[in-house]
């Protein structure tokens, strides 16, 4: 059970029910985003990932980042973004346990794994790698996206966010799958 209650719509500030209904217009309202209601500034920060998913899906495609997600949550052992992005790649078809990668989503798991895992040591082989693959401003805005995914992890983790109920079909044992 998450550790922060949904904020309650009914005992809301005008601002927070304003935010709200603007909110709800553009993206479901998930468990993470019910809780983080509660602070309309920390969930601005934390939309951001929407405007840099947007950014980085022209560069390597909805699936890349799906992926690159998919490796920071798992690196992150992030019970609900890893869920998510599992009924993602299920949703394609694909088997999240037995991806066949090509050699820039190999790339962008590589880079993301290590990211969450420990961004002071990307190794500068793997660095080199990403020079050859993407421009200075794609690997900003790489960096940046995975930044704000371990944001995600972070705070779902942290406050041990409910998996919301329609991701229950793709839910995972987190005892056996974070290993």
């Amino acid at each position: 059970m998450s550790r922060i209650p949904f904020f309650d719509l009914a005992t809301a500030t005008p601002e927070i029910r304003a935010f709200h209904d603007d909110l709800v217009k553009t993206h479901p309202l998930t468990n993470m985003k019910a809780v983080l209601l509660h602070s309309p500034v920390a969930l601005k920060a934390v939309l951001e990932w929407y405007a840099l998913f947007d950014k980085v899906v022209p560069v390597i495609g909805k699936r890349g980042a799906v992926l690159f997600s998919f490796a920071i949550s798992r690196a992150n052992a992030c019970e609900l973004c890893t869920t998510f992005m599992r009924r993602e790649i299920v949703g394609w078809g694909d088997d999240p346990e037995h991806l066949t990668l090509n050699d820039q989503e190999q790339l962008l798991w590589d880079f993301g794994f290590q990211l969450a895992k420990d961004a002071n040591r990307i190794p500068d082989t793997l660095y080199a790698r990403l020079e050859k693959a993407f421009t200075a401003e794609q690997i900003v805005d790489l960096t940046v996206f995975g930044a704000l995914m371990i944001v995600n992890n972070v705070f779902n983790s942290a406050l041990r966010i409910d998996v919301d109920q329609e991701l229950d079909s793709f839910r995972i044992q987190p005892e056996n799958y974070f290993v």
